[in-house]
């Protein structure tokens, strides 16, 4: 794997060769700072690596406050009946709206759990705010993969850039990362994210991890969950990506959207622990096996045992042997290699052979 791709952000190396880096997603699901907070203080129970926010101004993004968006809401967790639900961007977005001393106050929060805090932005002054608090890493939407001078401002902030692709075209993505890198910016990180509010599993498109590690091989790759469950983190982590952003929420019921595939408190724990499995569980992509392992395996290989007696400086070639278990002596592979050569020692009925029995 490529050293290049590692990156050090806030006090943790994220790339190749490194543990998976979670960072939980809580920027369209809180409603205000007490839920803000209660997020943040969430993830740092689970032991996520970081909190992610979003900061936007609705007054100064949203042009037509009437703008309708459309998404899903959990109705009944038993039932998993669902509802579609639409109402204005505007709204939505102001539900989420703090002010610059709220987000201070977060941030802190963050800071005293050793959370990293990121936050996605949209104008200058959020870009201003998150130096100012000194964020870990600032995230641009996938909306905002063409808006080349949100992306300049964000290169030259001297923060980690994250940068989100949802439905961009791979000459896009490419040509965002240019912009950044001829900024002088080199701390990239490029997110896979599925388009929709839950994602549908068409849109997906895990293949294109492999896709993107091939095409920044300096770069971390990540991996934007807007699925329920783990299955979807699960195989991006087993196709090579080095971050998992996963929403939560507190009540994955709420009437808002994002919240229908979040994890709630009782998961967030659970869902870490799933992902560090399965990344141990992937190992090594070279075969190491362990002093226990090779002691292990002893007593399911097999050795060549005599079945009568022979004395010393007997041919190898001439001794009738069966090949039982345990393995404690030399390999049958061994035995194929020494039938030229004779014993060193003489061989009681029933004993396997060993490599000191052998003249050499």
């Amino acid at each position: 794997m490529n050293l290049q791709r590692n990156l050090k952000v806030a006090n943790k190396v994220i790339g190749d060769n490194q543990p998976v880096f979670i960072t939980y997603e809580a920027g369209p699901t809180h409603n205000g700072i007490e839920s803000a907070i209660a997020l943040v203080r969430e993830a740092a129970k689970a032991n996520a690596d970081a909190i992610k926010f979003q900061i936007f101004d609705p007054d100064k993004l949203v042009s037509d406050k009437n703008q309708l968006f459309k998404y899903s809401i959990l109705k009944d967790k038993n039932t998993g009946q669902t509802e579609d639900i639409s109402e204005p961007l505007y709204d939505l977005l102001l539900r989420r709206c703090l002010t610059q001393d709220e987000w201070k106050v977060v941030k802190k929060e963050a800071d005293n759990l050793d959370l990293a805090f990121f936050a996605t932005i949209g104008f200058e002054e959020d870009l201003k705010l998150l130096q100012d608090i000194k964020c870990d890493s600032v995230k641009i939407a996938s909306a905002d993969v063409d808006h080349y001078p949100l992306l300049r401002l964000a290169a030259r902030s001297g923060l980690n850039v994250q940068l989100d692709t949802g439905s961009s075209e791979l000459p896009e993505i490419i040509n965002a990362v240019k912009i950044l890198e001829d900024e002088g910016c080199n701390s990239i990180i490029i997110h896979q994210c599925p388009s929709g509010y839950p994602a549908r599993i068409p849109s997906i498109c895990l293949r294109m991890i492999p896709t993107l590690r091939e095409t920044f091989p300096n770069y971390p790759i990540a991996y934007s969950d807007h699925t329920p469950d783990a299955d979807m983190d699960i195989a991006a982590v087993a196709l090579g990506v080095n971050m998992i952003e996963k929403t939560i929420t507190l009540d994955r019921t709420t009437k808002s959207v994002e919240h229908i595939f979040s994890l709630e408190p009782p998961e967030m724990t659970s869902f870490i622990k799933r992902i560090r499995d399965i990344e141990n569980a992937l190992g090594s992509d070279n075969r190491l096996i362990s002093l226990d392992q090779k002691l292990n395996r002893k007593m399911v290989r097999r050795s060549p045992y005599v079945t009568q007696s022979y004395s010393k400086g007997t041919c190898v070639a001439e001794i009738n042997v069966e090949f039982r278990r345990p393995g404690i002596g030399i390999s049958p592979a061994e035995f194929e290699s020494i039938r030229s050569l004779k014993t060193a020692n003489n061989l009681e009925k029933d004993s396997v052979i060993r490599i000191e029995d052998i003249q050499f």
